[in-house]
């Protein structure tokens, strides 16, 4: 690795440990709106509030080296853009998203 790789990579670490507490809690709304889904209870405002965070996770997760997070994340944005989505795919879309990028969390 280059020096400037180095320094590269060294940037982006800071900037996810920057960022990680919006991810997750981006992630929380995923989680939060799967759950009113599996519930039968998922309201229109929150349903576009989590196609939003979606939206945003999927246009920065790669950034981050996170490439299966930013395709979990575009699924959930085009599922959430519905305006009926699948309470299951949704709560396993959600799941793995949590995992892909906070596998301990």
């Amino acid at each position: 690795m280059t020096d400037s790789d180095e320094k590269t990579a060294s940037l982006i670490a800071a900037v996810w440990q920057r960022n990680r507490a919006l991810v997750e809690d981006r992630i929380a709304l995923l989680a939060r709106a799967a759950a009113a889904a599996e519930a039968g209870m998922l309201m229109d405002d929150l349903r576009q509030e989590a196609c939003g965070a979606a939206h945003k996770l999927a246009g920065s997760l790669g950034m981050y080296g996170f490439d299966e997070g930013t395709r979990i994340a575009r699924e959930l944005e085009v599922l959430l853009g519905e305006s009926a989505p699948d309470a299951t795919r949704l709560g396993y879309l959600a799941a793995a998203l949590r995992k892909a990028i906070l596998p301990t969390g």
